[in-house]
Order: structure tokens, then C-alpha cells, then sequence
């Protein structure tokens, strides 16, 4: 539309400028063109200036004349003007016709006939005119004369035969050229220009058609296609047209194709030869070529297709006969092998290939399916050859094996398209070409060997290249993989049972890294299979053979069945294995057979195996948790345990399993060390389990020799191979260190990680799976690598620590190896250099100690200033740096010898030695060798016994020299013991079963050690006080850990308790046993200060209780994890827990409750309490009564004696122990308030009869306030206590006389009945105790129990103060009466009254423990404890306890409870310090207090008098019992009529309640 504008705009100034503007644009567009009568340049812009003049001359912008000469003007610049100024008359001619007016048409003729007359020809117009147009402007004088004349003119041209193109037309000129060409394949030598000449002379005389001659022409060539060189110049230079030449090769392929027969070899050749010397295009070719690309690509398709449905087939039960199967898959065979023969597409592949034309063969290929083409197998086989003639050379130089003897096969010689390699790094081009062969290679096998040869030659070289020559490599590197992916492994599935091949395959694979193997094993399993359609039949069939195999497979036919899995396995081992490994995961039963049966298999299979091992164990489809979620699938630990038993019997790489179980902990997916956990047990023979049993725990404690022997389940035979494999695997790439340290962070977070939805029971399940795996690794590591390996390998304890985050305990597990090896190291360096001192004279024992020492001392001094920051300063105050190190490097083997395990294991081999001697039929030779290896193992156990003898005197030698500077004076017992507990015995008593008896040993080390400011008393008593918390946070088989060290602690604890010799003679005069503590900081060597046996006998009783206590507490928790815990604890301490008759009864009561309760809800709870109740029944006749167990009675004398002793001295007495069990909740350690003020003083107690007094020289500064609130909290409980003993008692005077009227049948089941009503007491107590001990904190110090609980009433400020000793034993018995009361109550008793008189009780029982506190306190004792403040406070709230006790005495209730606290007390020193105690002891008093109403109401009075006058010095007691005198009185009176009444109601239902009672 631009050009139109500008066209008028020069129109318009036409006469001036336009037409000069015009000729000027028209010159600078025909500038360009060439002078050869065409118009060669961009001619569009000329095109329009032409047009737009033609169509402004028709609108009438100027006269036709003025057009006329301006078109003149332009055809003479160039000569190709005319043509185009036709060619737009042409164009304006069609658009003028369409026009409606006929003024523009009658202009156009009028134009043409000037242009006509001027410069253009009537043939040009002749030529792009319509005849209409062409005779109005007179170029032709008729239209229909003109219309004949064309006609005929083009059929003469066209259709008018001139040549002769059939043989019978002119047989002499085409027997002439026959007989030409003919000459050449008789082998005569000539030219092809003299042969053209003479086929032109021919031509030229005998008029035949040059068609049909070229048609000859190729015929001979195709009779004669190895005269390429004179057949190929002779084509080219007697036609040039490449079209004409594809056309006749065409028809050719046409004919054969519409005939249905067979398309030649022969034209084959000779296309491809057209084609390879580009006498023919390829793509003017194809079209002629059948079948089409659409009927190919439908036969790949229904290939593929047919070939899964095969796969279908193979799956599915068919009744059909294996004869029509066989039938049909026959014809199939050759209905495909009929298509191969009809493709004209494969059969010129196949002709390119032969001839060396890749160029053109690929270009083919790529146009068909993939590979569709090399699927036939002449393709295959073409390429196979082509790439063998290309590698021949290299071969020969570089691979072939010396000796060996290989066809020569020459590569094509006028091929252009290919280049023989000449080097290793050119390759990569012959690399790709084998990549088009894919699985078809296996159609020539000996290809594949050159090929794995070749490519351990290349991959050799490039190790060893230099650093700037492997970038050069990495080409040829990238493309050997891409070969053996995509060719060599396919193609091996294709061969039958080929072992050799697969060896040499695994000799090439083996030099690459495992991930690299791993993938293209991945990518020939899961990608190959499912692309090509022989290898989905292979893998049907491959899969369907394997069942038949594993369904007949047992233990007896493993040898022949396991051929077959070989035969299998060799060419298709992921198929294979895939469904092995499925059948295993279902039946675990399956792994001992497949084991066995897998000795067939190649190294190349054994890889495949590994991969196929770890991609089955990563499959995200199978749920790892069971429906439960709290247990591990049966699948994976099916796995595992064929993992651990495969990769021990045989030899296979483990790194990429070790690998993926590191991937999966930094993942924070613990699961999978189940697998490293059975390849350890399997391969190491290292085992961690609970179960083990006390030989070999004992055992453990020995040197390396004796632990393989008797240390675990099975014999360590035959690991040496197998751990050297497992080491050398986890050495690569540091994955030992590496899996320690994630499996000791995984161990301290499994429990924040998972979530809260995650079950408990998998906690800690994954837990001890980290914790065991763990030792297990450590414990490897530390036998296996030598001590400088193991040192290079593993990072300082610091690091581990502050870098890697690891817990104290796992750094010290890792690291005290190293310790060992370095003291050992300096101990041998210092040993030589004494002894090089010493002329080379032999070192005695006490040198050697002392090198030790030295030795020790300057290997720890480092550590212990890496220490120092591992915990905060103030934790040395109380343990030295020095002593951490000690507890933490030392092991079992360093404190004690286990000589009968060594007695044990040899007696064993001399009895196998002895056996041997008897057993006549082995051979003579055989049992030599036998009894030689027995005797050298007895050799080597004492020789492992001797040095350790000598070790441990070592090690006992360096504790005595350091341990007095291992616990400071600078804080109390108390906290050096909390500390030494938390820091130390807890965290490595749960660590592994032989720590744990470790922790008990080294306790009883320092002991015997006479540690000074260590208190052993003081270590124990906090060892048993309360277990509940501890036990609540531990797993399950850390519960059994702990179990095993209460039991070791237990066991030394009733060693002493057995004789008293032994207990003189072991603890009599040892510091730990010092129950006064000098406020100077020296123990006191008086021997009142010491603890006597008898008072030690109740020390073990409280224990005893203490434990039964916490015991009874778990099990009643409703809590899985603690009730688990605490029957798996109990199971543990059975020989030594309970020892008390009376305490086991009320432990088999609680369990068999569990028992009742949890067997339909959680069995593995039932099955625990089944198996402890058994065990516990069992036992039952090796416990003892509780007054055999420990004397109840204390004799006067002692307390006599101990009241008159100058220093302050235990409290002896039971009843201190009372009282002191009963303060101990509520009371603080006044060693923790004194610490800031109190210089170089320090004090130590203990709750129950044990109470340890301080003299100090200073002033003590108490909080009064906050102990009179505690006092109070504490008189409540106690008060409760002794409401229960006074009913109970009014129960026992009932039985009493209704025991003088019943027959003596039934008073011998009363007193059976008695026996259970007092357990069901000692029941009552305990839960009354539990309560009030779970109210108080689990962190309470045991000097805060018995700072109070000394003296009974815990005067504060007092040195050593007995008890008033009337007090605590009319207290037992008020607890025994009560609670004997309880077991008889009736179930008709009112809530209403119980809850008055519990209140009641309570307010009485706060007035009548302040009175009895002040009468205990002295004078000057009250002014220094209690402001004036505090006592007008106390004295207002007695007054007001006072008038509410006046207002309620009117209740029945209350005065019955005033009645009973009026009974007589009596004198005698009772211990109520356990339910059994309490029990007996009441039944000792009821059995005297068969007396009158009177003499009870004397004897009454008389009590009360005596505590009157015992009161008057305390003037606010004085006051309250002259107010409260009257009422008692009246009361009394009352009380007696409503206990007639209450006696008779509980008697109606004292029968009832006794049938009701088991």
C-alpha cells in the first residue's frame, strides 16, 4: 500500500519530477541484477513500481502512450524487464476480468497493444496471456486455431514414440549392448569411457531409448555389484540426473513388491552403492522403499504388544496343550521372519551396513522405531561386523589375550562414512555406532568379549593418566558407560547361560566405584526389560523358571537346584533375584536353603545380588512398621538376616550396602540398622544381647581370646576372612567413623525426632537398636584395626563432644580403646627405658607398677584438660577431672579376672581333646591336628589369664596411688555422691550388660579402695532409695541393664549381710562405712563412729523395703513403659530381690494382678508377668522370715550406751527409723543450706535407720519456717497412718476373743486368714507410703531424709539427741492397730463418718506432734530455733484447733478416735519401717493385751499421767490438756457404749468378711 502512495505521489508531479523519480528508483533496484537476462536480486520493490505505473495508467492517472514510454525506458536497463513487465500484464489481466466495469480492460488492451508495438514480443505474451486477451490485442489472429495448434505441437513433443525402449523393437542394438556388458563379468579388463563410447555408438545407430539402456546398465551392475569401481564412473558420466537414475531403482523396487517377491540382495547392493557414491539422493529414495513408515511402526507396536502379552501368559494358569502353544508361537516365528523378508527399508540397511556406509545407514535408522531395524538379524549381524572390522586393530594391539587367536577381519576400504580407530581415545565414535546394537549384540558374542576387553584396557590407562591427560579420557569414559548400559548388559540377557562372559563382564565392572555399578545395574533391571520385546519374553520366561525352582527347593536338593539358579543368575541375575528376595521376605524359612544354594553364582551375579539387596530394602511401597506400629515388618527382618548370613558366606562388596544404611541416618531413618546389626553378629561374630547369661557376662570381662570362646552364644569360628571384608569395607571412605557418630547422635535425638505420634515401645526399640548396634560397631573396630589405625581413624574425645554432639558416655565407649592402646604404648616405652637404666636387667614387679603409673599419668593429662570442658566448674568441686577419666577409660578387664571362666573354657577343651582320643573313626593324622590346635588354645587362655593377672595388679596399683585426690573436701558426701551417680554409675550402667557390672565393681573398688571422702553407705542407700523415676526412663533393655547392676549391688550388699565375719572383715573398719563425719574433714577411726551388723541388717531390710516400695509404685502406674521395665528390673534381681517373705508376697499379689489385667489387652506385659510369677514362686523357698532377716528388737544397751557417748553417735532404735522414714519427704539436707556459711564443714545422712550426725563448730542458720510447714504436712500423713493401725487393732481384739469361743479347726483358719489380713496390712502401708513419696521430689538428697528423721522428732540445731522412746512404739503400734482395723472394716461403714473422723484425726494428730516436738526441744534450743513471732503464731493456731476440736467432740467418731489414742503405748522399741515389720510386731503386742476393760482404762490413766509429767516443762501443752480434761472424760464415757455397739455390728459381718477374704 506504500508503494501505491508513492506511485501517486509521482503521478501527480509526473510531468516534473515523477517520471524522472521513477526511472531513478527503477535503476537503483535493477543495479543489483546481473547482465545474463534474469533478474538475480531481491526484485520485489521493481515488481510493485511496475504494477503500481500499470494500474494508475488504468485508473487514468496519465494517457496509456505516457505509460506506454515509461515501461520503454525501464526494459532497456536490463533485459530481464520484459519478462517481468509480462508478467505483471498477466496478473492485471486475471484481476481486470473480475472487474464489473469494463473501462479499466479496454485501457489494458489499448496498453498492450502500444507496449506490443514497442518493446515487448508476442511470444513472451504468448506464453502468460489468456487466448481471450491475446486476440483482442491482435498477438494471435484465432483463439481455436491457436488452442489446435498447442495441442499438437504438445503431443508430438510428449507422446510421439522416437526411441525404441522395448528389446523386441530393436533386438539387434539391445543383444549388442548386452553383449557388451556381458563382457565384464567375464572378467575382461577395460575402461569406462571406452564402455560409455561404445553404449553411445549403440544408442546413436540403433535408436535405443537412453531410459532403457540405463535400466540395462544397472541390471548388469546388479549381476556384478564387486564392480562397483567401473559400473559407478560409468553411471555418473552417462547420466547426470540424479532423479532419472532413482526413478528407474524405483520401478525396480515396485515390481517386486507388487509381484510379492522377494526384493534381491543383489539390488540391495546396488542401491546402496548408488547411494554411498551419491548417484542417488536418499531422500528421493525412500518414498519408493515399502512398507510404509505407518505399517512399521504398527508392526513395532503389536511386536511390543504381543510380547506382554507373553509376559500376561506366563503369570496366568492355562489349560491349554503345550503342543498349540508350541504351534503357535512357530508360525508367529515365521510370519515375522516373512515380514523381515518383505522390508526393502532393512534389507538396504543391511546392504549400507556391508558396504561400510554408516552415514546413510544411520540416517535410515533413525527414520524407523527404535531399534526396530537392528532387531532383524541380518542388521544386527551387519553392524556387529562393521564395528568389529572398526575395533580390530586396537584389539590385536592392546586387548587380546597372549597366545590367543582371532579371525581377521578387514574394515570396508572405500567406505568415507567410517574411520578406523587408530588410538584409545578416538573411541568414542565407534562407542556410539555400538550403541545403535542395543541388546542385539548378543547375535555376535564375540563382539561383546573385544568390547569388555577393550574397555578394561581404556579404563587401566585412565587410572593411570596424568592429572592434565584425563580430561581427554573423560570422552571416552563417558561413552564406555553409555555402551555397557545400553549394549553390552542387554545384550547379555539375550545368550544362554554364559559364565565365562559374565566373569569377564564383572572384570571390567569391578574397576568402577559401586554407585556407578549400582546405576547401570538399576538402569539393565528396571529400564531394558521393559523396552525391548525379547528381553520381556526373557524376563517372563526368566521369572517363570525361577518358581518352578524355588518351589522345589529344600536343604535336600540344594546342589541341583542350586545349578540352576547359577545357569540363571548368569545372563539374568536381576530377574532372578528380584523374586528370590520377594519369596524370602514372605518365608524367613527360605534363607538357609537360597544361602546355600547361591554357591553357583558368579562374581558379577554376587554384585547384581548386593544391588538388588539394597534396592528391595528401599522400596517406598513397603510399610517398614508393622499394622501396630510398634514392631518392625517381618520383611525387613527377614532381609537382614539373609544380609548378615549371605555377605558372611560369601564375597561380596559391601560398600554400597554400608553406604546406604549411613545415607539412611543422616536421614534420621534408624530402621535399617537392623541390617549392619546382623552383618556384624554374622560376619564378626559379635553379639549384643540381654539375654546373656552370668558365664558370660563373665566371660566378657576376659581377654580377646576367652571372649570369642565363652563369651558369646555361638563359637566365633571361621570370621577372619569374613571380618577383614566387613573392616576393609568400613575403612572406605571412613564409613565406620562415620556410622559411629550418627548412630550415637541418632541414639540421644530418636526420641525429639519421630514425633509424638510415634508409640512409645518404637522409641525405645529404636533406641536399643541404636545403642546395640553401636557397641557392636565400636566393639569391631576396636578388635579389628590395629591400635595407630584405630587412632588415625577416630577423632579426639573433645571433638567428638563439642563437634559431633556425641553424649560423654558413647565419646568415652569410642575413645577408651585409644586410651588403653596409648598407656600401653608409653607403659612399654617407659618399661624399656628403666630397663635400658637397669643394664638391661629384668624390671620387678614394683618397677613395672611404677612405670604404669608414670605411664598412665602422662597419657591422661591431656585428657583430663580436654575433660574439664565437658562439664560446668562446679562439678570438680565435688569429683576431681582425674577421677572422671579413671571411671570412664577403665573397663571390666581392668578390675577384674575371671578365673573360672578360664578354668571353665579349658576344662572344655580338654574334655574335647579326651573325646578325640575316643573317637576311633576320624583319622589319625586329623586328630593330631585337632588335639595340636586344642592345645594351643589352652596355651593361649593362660597366657591371656597370666597377663591379665598382671594387668589388673597394675591398674589396682595406679588407683591406690591416685584415688586420695579423687573426691575433694570442698562440698559434702552428699553431693560428691550425686554427683559420682549422675556423671558417672547412671549413664554407663545402662550402656551394655558388662559396663553395668563394671559400674557395681568399681563402686566396690573404691570401696575396698578405703577412698577417703567417699561414703560407700551413702553411694548404696542412694543406689535403692527410689528406683521409680529411673525406671520410668529407661528402654527395655536398658531396664534390663539396670536390672543386672541393682543385681550386682545387690549381690555385695548380701554377701555382707550374710556373716557377720565377713561383713568385720570387708566393711568393719573401712571409711565407707563411718556413719559420724568430722566437721575438720578427717574421719574419725573411733569405732562407735562405724556402722555395726546389726544396724547394717537394717540398712538391708529399709532396702529391701525401699525397692519393694517403687517396685509396687511402677506396677500399680498403669504405665506400659514402666510396669515393662519393672518386671524386666525384677526378673534381673530375682536371686536377690525379695529375700523377705512378706515383701514377696505383696510383689506376687501386684503381679499377678497384671496378669489378670493384661491378657487379653497386652500380651507381651502377660507374658512378662507369667514368666515372672513362675520365677518368683520358684524362689519362694529360698526366702527368709523377716525377724531372720534382720533382729527387730534393738538391744537397749546399744542405745544406752549411744545416748551416754560424748560424740554424736547413730540412731540405733527403731523407732528412729520411724520417724525418720516418716520426715524424709519433707525435710531438706541441712548440708545444702549450710554450705555457703559453714567453713570446712560437711555433712552426710540417710533416710530409714541408717542417720549419719555432723558436729560442727559453727552456728547453724535453718529456715524454721518452711520446716514447721514441712513438720506439719508430715504429722497430717502420720496421723492417717495411725487412724488405719487403730482400726485395724480394734479388728485384731475382735478376732482375739472370738478365738477363745471357735473350735480350734476354725482358729487354725483364722489364723491363716490372720497370716493374709497381715499382708493385705503390709499392702496398706505400702500404698500409704507410696502416696506420700510421691508427693516429695525425686532429687531430694538422703541427707535430707535423716537430718530429721535422727532423732524422731528432728530437733534442728541438735548434735545428736535421741528420741523419746515411748513415742515411736505407741506410734508403730497405733499403725498396726489402724491398719489391721482396715483389713477387718465393714463394707457398710458410712463415707460420711470416715471422712469426719479423717479430718478429725488429722487436726488431733497436728496438736499432739507440735506438743510432743516442743517437750522434746530443749529450753535454750526453742530460743535459738523459733522467733517470739513464730510462737504467738503457733500458739493462736493450737487455740484455734482447740475450739474446732471442742465443737466436733460431740461426733461418735471422734470420740472413738480420742478413746483409742487414750490405749496404753507400749515401751518396747518396735521397727515399722516395712509393712512386714508393722504386721508382726502387732500381733507380738495384741497377743499381750488380753486384759479387762478396767485394767485398760487403769492402765489408760496411768499412761496419761506419766505423759503429764512429762509435759510440764512445756507450758502450751500444760494449758491445753487442763482445757481439753473435762471433755475427755465425758468422752471416754461415750466412746465405750458406741465401741459395744460397733463390736456387735462388726461381728454380724466379721464371718461374712472372712469367706469373702482369699
Amino acid at each position: 500500500m506504500a508503494q501505491f502512495m508513492e506511485i501517486e505521489e509521482l503521478c501527480k508531479t509526473w510531468e516534473k519530477t515523477g517520471r524522472s523519480e521513477f526511472l531513478k528508483q527503477c535503476r537503483s533496484q535493477i543495479a543489483l541484477a546481473t547482465n545474463d537476462g534474469i533478474i538475480s536480486a531481491d526484485s520485489q520493490g521493481l515488481r510493485d513500481a511496475l504494477y503500481g505505473i500499470i494500474w494508475q495508467c488504468l485508473k487514468g492517472a496519465f494517457k496509456p502512450d505516457v505509460a506506454t514510454a515509461a515501461l520503454a525506458d525501464v526494459s532497456h536497463m536490463h533485459p530481464g524487464i520484459g519478462s517481468l513487465i509480462a508478467d505483471t500484464f498477466s496478473i492485471i489481466d486475471i484481476e481486470t476480468v473480475c472487474l464489473e466495469t469494463k473501462s479499466e480492460r479496454e485501457i489494458l488492451f489499448e496498453l498492450l497493444k502500444l507496449c506490443v508495438k514497442s518493446f515487448l514480443s508476442g511470444s513472451m505474451l504468448k506464453e502468460r496471456m489468456e487466448y481471450e486477451t491475446l486476440e483482442e490485442i491482435k498477438v494471435i489472429q484465432s483463439k481455436l486455431t491457436f488452442s489446435q495448434k498447442y495441442v499438437r505441437l504438445k503431443t508430438k513433443l510428449f507422446y510421439k514414440q522416437q526411441k525404441f525402449n522395448l528389446l523386441r523393437e530393436e533386438s539387434e542394438g539391445y543383444s549388442k549392448l548386452g553383449a557388451e556388458l556381458a563382457q565384464l563379468s567375464c572378467g575382461t579388463q577395460t575402461n569406462h569411457e571406452q564402455l560409455l563410447e561404445s553404449i553411445k555408438s549403440l544408442i546413436g545407430c540403433f535408436d535405443l531409448d537412453p531410459n532403457r539402456v540405463l535400466d540395462i546398465i544397472l541390471e548388469a551392475f546388479e549381476c556384478s555389484p564387486q564392480m562397483d569401481q567401473l559400473f559407478v564412473p560409468l553411471l555418473q558420466n552417462y547420466m547426470c540426473e540424479p532423479l532419472t537414475i532413482c526413478h528407474v531403482l524405483g520401478f525396480k523396487f515396485h515390481f517386486y513388491k507388487e509381484e510379492n517377491i522377494a526384493t534381491p540382495d543383489s539390488l540391495q547392493k546396488v542401491a546402496a552403492l548408488l547411494l554411498q557414491h551419491e548417484l542417488v539422493d536418499l531422500d528421493d529414495l525412500y518414498p519408493h522403499l515399502m512398507p510404509s513408515d505407518t505399517d512399521i511402526m504398527q508392526t513395532y507396536k503389536k511386536s511390543i504388544t504381543e510380547a506382554r502379552q507373553f509376559a500376561r501368559k506366563m503369570t496366568i494358569v492355562l489349560l491349554s496343550d503345550r503342543e498349540k502353544e508350541e504351534e503357535q508361537a512357530e508360525k508367529d516365528k515365521e510370519n515375522k521372519d516373512e515380514r523381515a523378508l518383505d522390508n526393502q527399508k532393512i534389507g538396504l540397511i543391511e546392504a549400507m551396513l556391508r558396504i561400510g556406509d554408516w552415514s546413510h545407514a544411520k540416517q535410515l535408522i533413525d527414520r524407523l522405531p527404535h531399534f526396530s531395524a537392528v532387531s532383524h538379524a541380518p542388521v544386527a549381524k551387519a553392524l556387529c561386523d562393521l564395528v568389529g572390522s572398526m575395533i580390530q586393530p586396537l584389539y590385536k594391539d592392546y586387548a587380546m589375550p597372549k597366545g590367543a587367536k582371532s579371525s581377521s577381519v578387514n574394515p570396508p576400504t572405500n567406505s568415507k562414512s567410517i574411520s578406523v580407530p587408530k588410538a584409545l581415545l578416538q573411541l568414542s565414535p565407534t562407542f556410539r555406532i555400538c550403541n545403535y546394537l542395543g541388546p542385539y549384540a548378543g547375535s555376535q558374542p564375540v563382539l561383546i568379549w573385544k568390547l569388555v576387553r577393550l574397555g578394561k584396557v581404556l579404563l587401566n590407562k585412565r587410572a593411570s593418566a596424568q592429572e592434565q591427560v584425563k580430561e581427554q579420557w573423560e570422552e571416552v569414559y563417558r561413552n564406555l558407560l553409555s555402551l555397557i548400559e545400553g549394549t553390552l548388559l542387554p545384550s547379555m540377557s539375550t545368550l544362554d547361560s554364559n559364565a565365562c562372559l559374565s566373569e569377564e563382564m564383572w572384570s571390567l565392572l569391578k574397576l568402577m566405584p559401586y554407585n556407578i555399578r549400582y546405576c547401570l545395574y538399576g538402569r539393565w533391571k528396571n529400564s531394558t526389560y521393559a523396552v525391548h520385546p525379547p528381553l520381556i519374553r526373557i524376563k517372563a520366561t526368566t521369572t517363570d523358571r525361577a518358581k518352578y525352582i524355588m518351589k522345589r527347593l529344600t536343604k535336600d536338593n540344594v546342589k541341583p537346584l542350586g545349578r540352576q539358579l547359577g545357569k540363571l543368575s548368569h545372563v539374568n541375575p536381576g530377574i532372578l533375584f528380584e523374586y528370590v528376595l520377594s519369596t524370602i521376605q514372605r518365608y524367613d524359612n527360605f534363607i538357609g536353603p537360597v544361602v546355600d544354594s547361591l554357591k553357583y553364582l558368579t562374581s558379577l551375579s554376587y554384585d547384581v545380588l548386593a544391588y538388588c539387596v539394597i534396592e528391595a530394602l528401599a522400596n517406598p511401597e513397603k510399610e517398614r512398621m508393622k499394622h501396630d506400629d510398634t514392631n518392625l515388618s517381618l520383611w525387613i527382618q527377614s532381609l537382614a538376616s539373609f544380609c548378615g548370613t549371605v555377605f558372611r558366606k560369601y564375597n561380596i562388596d559391601l560398600t554400597g550396602l554400608l553406604q546406604y544404611v549411613t545415607n539412611q541416618m543422616k536421614a534420621c531413618k534408624s530402621y535399617d540398622l537392623l541390617i549392619l546389626r546382623e552383618i556384624i553378629v554374622k560376619m564378626a561374630g559379635i553379639e549384643v544381647t540381654e539375654e546373656m547369661t552370668p558365664d558370660q557376662l563373665d566371660a566378657l570381662a576376659g581377654g580377646e581370646l576367652l571372649r570369642a570362646e565363652g563369651g558369646y552364644f555361638s563359637q566365633v569360628r571361621n570370621t577372619k576372612k569374613s571380618s577383614q571384608r566387613l573392616k576393609d569395607a568400613l575403612l572406605t571412605d571412613s564409613l565406620g567413623v562415620a556410622l559411629c557418630m550418627l548412630m550415637s547422635q541418632e541414639r540421644f535425638h530418636v526420641v525429639f525426632k519421630k514425633g509424638i505420634d510415634v508409640h512409645v515401645k518404637l522409641l525405645g526399640q529404636l533406641h536399643d537398636q541404636c545403642q546395640d548396634t553401636l557397641v557392636q560397631l565400636g566393639g569391631f573396630l576396636a578388635n579389628q584395626l590395629g591400635s595407630e589405625d584405630y587412632t588415625k581413624h577416630l577423632p579426639a574425645l573433645s571433638t567428638m563432644v563439642t563437634e559431633f554432639h556425641l553424649t560423654p558416655e558413647c565419646a568415652f565407649f569410642l575413645c577408651r580403646p585409644m586410651c588403653t592402646h596409648a598407656i600401653n604404648s608409653k607403659f612399654d616405652e617407659f618399661r624399656k627405658l628403666d630397663r635400658s637404666a637397669n643394664s638391661s636387667q629384668k624390671l620387678s614387679s614394683q618397677q613395672k607398677m611404677q612405670c604404669y603409673v608414670k605411664a598412665v599419668q602422662t597419657v591422661l593429662s591431656s585428657l583430663v584438660d580436654s575433660v574439664r570442658e565437658l562439664h560446668i566448674p562446679k562439678v570438680w568441686d565435688d569429683i576431681s577431672p582425674q577421677f572422671y577419666c579413671t571411671f570412664w577409660t577403665l573397663s571390666m578387664y581392668d578390675l577384674y579376672v575371671p578365673d573360672m571362666s578360664y578354668d571353665k573354657e579349658v576344662n572344655k577343651i580338654k574334655q574335647q581333646v579326651n573325646s578325640l582320643e575316643d573317637n576311633k573313626d576320624m583319622v589319625s593324622t586329623k586328630r593330631k591336628k585337632e588335639r595340636e590346635r586344642h592345645n594351643m588354645i589352652m596355651e593361649k587362655l593362660r597366657d591371656e589369664q597370666k597377663k591379665q593377672v598382671e594387668h589388673c595388679q597394675r591398674v589396682l596399683a595406679r588407683l591406690k596411688s591416685e584415688c586420695d585426690n579423687w573426691f575433694t573436701a570442698r562440698s559434702t558426701k552428699n553431693e560428691t555422691i550425686t554427683q559420682f551417680l549422675q556423671l558417672c554409675i547412671f549413664p554407663r550402667c545402662c550402656f551394655t550388660a558388662s559396663d553395668a557390672l563394671y559400674c557395681a565393681k568399681f563402686v566396690l573398688t573404691v570401696h575396698q579402695l578405703k577412698t577417703s571422702n567417699f561414703s560407700t553407705l551413702l553411694c548404696y542407700d542412694r543406689v535403692f532409695q527410689d528406683i521409680t523415676y529411673t525406671l520410668a526412663s529407661c528402654t527395655e533393655n536398658e531396664a534390663s541393664r539396670y536390672g543386672r547392676f541393682l543385681s550386682e549391688m545387690l549381690k555385695t550388699v548380701q554377701k555382707w549381710h550374710s556373716d557377720k565375719a565377713i561383713y568385720e572383715k570387708e566393711c568393719g573398719n573401712y571409711i565407707g562405712f563411718v556413719t559420724v563425719l568430722r566437721a575438720s574433714g578427717a574421719e574419725s577411726s573411733n569405732k562407735a563412729d562405724q556402722l555395726d551388723y546389726e544396724n547394717f541388717r537394717h540398712v538391708c531390710h529399709k532396702w529391701q523395703y525401699k525397692l519393694t516400695k517403687a517396685v509396687v509404685s511402677c506396677l500399680e502406674s498403669k504405665d506400659y513403659t514402666q510396669i515393662r521395665n519393672t518386671l524386666i528390673l525384677l526378673t534381673k534381681i530375682l536371686m536377690y530381690f525379695p529375700l523377705v517373705l512378706n515383701l514377696s508376697v505383696v510383689l506376687e499379689k501386684r503381679v499377678d494382678k497384671i496378669r489378670a489385667e493384661e491378657k487379653d489387652k497386652r500380651p507381651d506385659l502377660f507374658a512378662l508377668a507369667m514368666g515372672y510369677s513362675g520365677q518368683l514362686k520358684a524362689r519362694k523357698s529360698h526366702m527368709i522370715a523377716e525377724d531372720q532377716f534382720h533382729s527387730k528388737d534393738v538391744k537397749s544397751q546399744s542405745s544406752s550406751s549411744t545416748k551416754k557417748s560424748t560424740a554424736p553417735s547413730t540412731a540405733t532404735s527403731a523407732d528412729s527409723a520411724a520417724m525418720s522414714q516418716e520426715r524424709s519427704s519433707g525435710s531438706k539436707s541441712s548440708s545444702n543450706s549450710h554450705s555457703s556459711t559453714t567453713k570446712k564443714s560437711y555433712s552426710s545422712s540417710m533416710s530409714g535407720p541408717l542417720s549419719i550426725n555432723i558436729k560442727t563448730e559453727t552456728k547453724s542458720e535453718t529456715r524454721d519456717d518452711t520446716k514447721n510447714d514441712r513438720g506439719h504436712k508430715e504429722d497430717k500423713k502420720e496421723e492417717k497412718v495411725k487412724n488405719h493401725k487403730d482400726k485395724t487393732r480394734k479388728k485384731e481384739e475382735k478376732v482375739t476373743r472370738q478365738e477363745k469361743t471357735t473350735p480350734s479347726a476354725e482358729r487354725s483358719q483364722e489364723k491363716v486368714h490372720k497370716s493374709k489380713r497381715t499382708s493385705a496390712g503390709a499392702d496398706g502401708e505400702i500404698k500409704e507410703e507410696r502416696k506420700s513419696s510421691e508427693r516429695s521430689q525425686r532429687g531430694e538428697s538422703i541427707a535430707s531424709n535423716s537430718s530429721h528423721g535422727s532423732t524422731g522428732a528432728a530437733s534442728h540445731g541438735s548434735a545428736g539427741t535421741v528420741s523419746h522412746k515411748a513415742s515411736p512404739a505407741r506410734e508403730a503400734n497405733d499403725r498396726e492397730h489402724k491398719r489391721r482395723k482396715i483389713g477387718h472394716q465393714s463394707p457398710n461403714t458410712s463415707n460420711s463418718q470416715e471422712k469426719a473422723k479423717e479430718s478429725d484425726s488429722l487436726e488431733r494428730g497436728e496438736r499432739e506432734r507440735e506438743g510432743r516436738r516442743d517437750k522434746e526441744k530443749k529450753p535454750g534450743e526453742k530460743k535459738r530455733d523459733h522467733s517470739e513471732g513464730d510462737k504467738e503464731g503457733h500458739e493462736s493456731k493450737r487455740r484455734k484447733d482447740d475450739e474446732g476440736m471442742r465443737k466436733k467432740s460431740s461426733s461418735p467418731s471422734v470420740r472413738e478416735d480420742k478413746d483409742k489414742m487414750k490405749m496404753p503405748r507400749t515401751t518396747s522399741v518396735v521397727r515399722p519401717s516395712s509393712s512386714g515389720d508393722a504386721s508382726t510386731n502387732g500381733e507380738r503386742s495384741f497377743s499381750k493385751q488380753k486384759e479387762t476393760p478396767k485394767e485398760s482404762s487403769k492402765s489408760r490413766k496411768e499412761s496419761r499421767g506419766e505423759e503429764a509429767s512429762s509435759d510440764k516443762p512445756v507450758k502450751e501443752s500444760s494449758k491445753r490438756d487442763s482445757r481439753g480434761e473435762d471433755g475427755r472424760k465425758e468422752e471416754a464415757r461415750k466412746s465405750k457404749r458406741e465401741a459395744k455397739e460397733e463390736d456387735r455390728d462388726e461381728d454380724r459381718h466379721h464371718s461374712s468378711s472372712r469367706k469373702r477374704r482369699p
